[in-house]
């Protein structure tokens, strides 16, 4: 029976993932589309195929993304229809025509304002002059009414049908990338008091790793925001995103000064891309701090390991007062690492605090 239940519970987690949840819509939408598509009347019902691809043109993972996605599809359409007709009441179809219209409706397809419809204004077009032919005014009208027949089945059954919220996918990246960030900063942690210079060099080489990954959870949480709009769900689910969105953006410049102390650090190790000094005595107190600030980073706002990441921030200064004889090549290196840990607390703090310092910051001196 515990099985069984497990089994049940794989199952459903699965078919509720939104990828596999989206394909089971896309099925059900093309379906109801090609069932409801003989009934047209007039000469639409000649044209039945259309509808199913309506249908799967207006799918998307958010309900807005789908409405505007729709009415730019429908907007592609009307100009391309318009184009072919303007060609026919000038002239038949052949290959400066048909050149022509296609190089017209990619030039206006490629608008900004177009969006996905764009792509639709050539190829719509170029099916009523071809395919259309003598009868393009038929075809036209079953082409367009199909089409629109479609994307209404489409919008129906992704409003009807668990519409899309993404926010839990969205926060699970947020989480995610904090232990990404944290992960690199106890590595860093790790290599000062390995063997020296350290074995290992992947984490010198991750700053365009942690960029790509803050790009992704930017574009989760709009997506999570997105999601919202018109969504029926969202009555039900009263998720503010300000916090989230006050999280990525701390994120971000966290993201931000782990590359910098990490371009600093690999200097001193390497002496690549700038070659930089390291007191020996100075290491296990960075190496400290690093876990410290890496604790911080995992704990989301966590005021007792921002305190102890602080401390140990400080430690960093005290040692260097004791390194003072060794001259400021050496250790402004070190000092810059300490700005950069500074400020990754600053940014993991109360946003209180952080408008704080940037007014701070921008206050005039004197």
């Amino acid at each position: 029976m515990p099985r069984t239940r497990q089994a049940r519970k794989w199952v459903t987690e699965q078919l509720m993932r939104p990828r596999a949840l989206q394909v089971a819509k896309i099925c059900i939408a093309v379906a109801i589309a090609w069932s409801l598509a003989p009934l047209m009347p007039g000469t639409a019902k000649e044209f039945p195929y259309y509808a199913p691809l309506g249908a799967l043109l207006s799918m998307h993972p958010t309900l807005m993304r789908s409405v505007r996605s729709a009415a730019q599809t429908l907007a592609g359409v009307v100009i391309g229809v318009g184009l072919a007709g303007i060609v026919l009441l000038v002239s038949e179809p052949n290959v400066w025509t048909l050149s022509f219209v296609v190089g017209l409706g990619t030039l206006i397809g490629g608008m900004r304002w177009m969006g996905v419809g764009g792509e639709y204004v050539p190829i719509t077009a170029l099916f009523v002059l071809i395919i259309g032919g003598p009868d393009a005014d038929g075809y036209s009208i079953g082409y367009a009414t199909q089409l629109c027949l479609g994307i209404v089945v489409g919008l129906a059954v992704n409003l009807l049908i668990l519409p899309p919220l993404a926010i839990g996918p969205a926060r699970k990246r947020l989480t995610s990338f904090r232990r990404t960030l944290a992960a690199h900063l106890t590595e860093i942690g790790n290599a000062l008091t390995a063997s020296w210079p350290p074995g290992s060099d992947d984490w010198a080489s991750q700053g365009t790793t942690l960029n790509a990954a803050a790009r992704q959870v930017r574009t989760a949480v709009q997506t999570a925001d997105e999601s919202r709009k018109g969504n029926p769900r969202a009555w039900f689910h009263r998720a503010n995103l300000d916090t989230d969105y006050d999280a990525l953006v701390a994120l971000e410049n966290v993201t931000f000064h782990i590359r910098n102390l990490t371009e600093v650090l690999a200097g001193m190790v390497w002496g690549k891309p700038i070659p930089l000094d390291l007191p020996p005595k100075l290491r296990p107190v960075l190496s400290e701090a690093l876990h410290a600030v890496a604790a911080a980073v995992t704990a989301e706002a966590d005021r007792q390991l921002l305190d102890r990441a602080d401390a140990a921030v400080e430690a960093i200064l005290s040692a260097m007062q004791h390194e003072i004889g060794a001259g400021a090549a050496t250790l402004s290196p070190t000092a810059a690492i300490v700005i950069d840990l500074k400020r990754i607390l600053v940014a993991l703090g109360p946003k209180a605090d952080r408008e704080e310092a940037v007014a701070s910051a921008s206050a005039p001196l004197g």
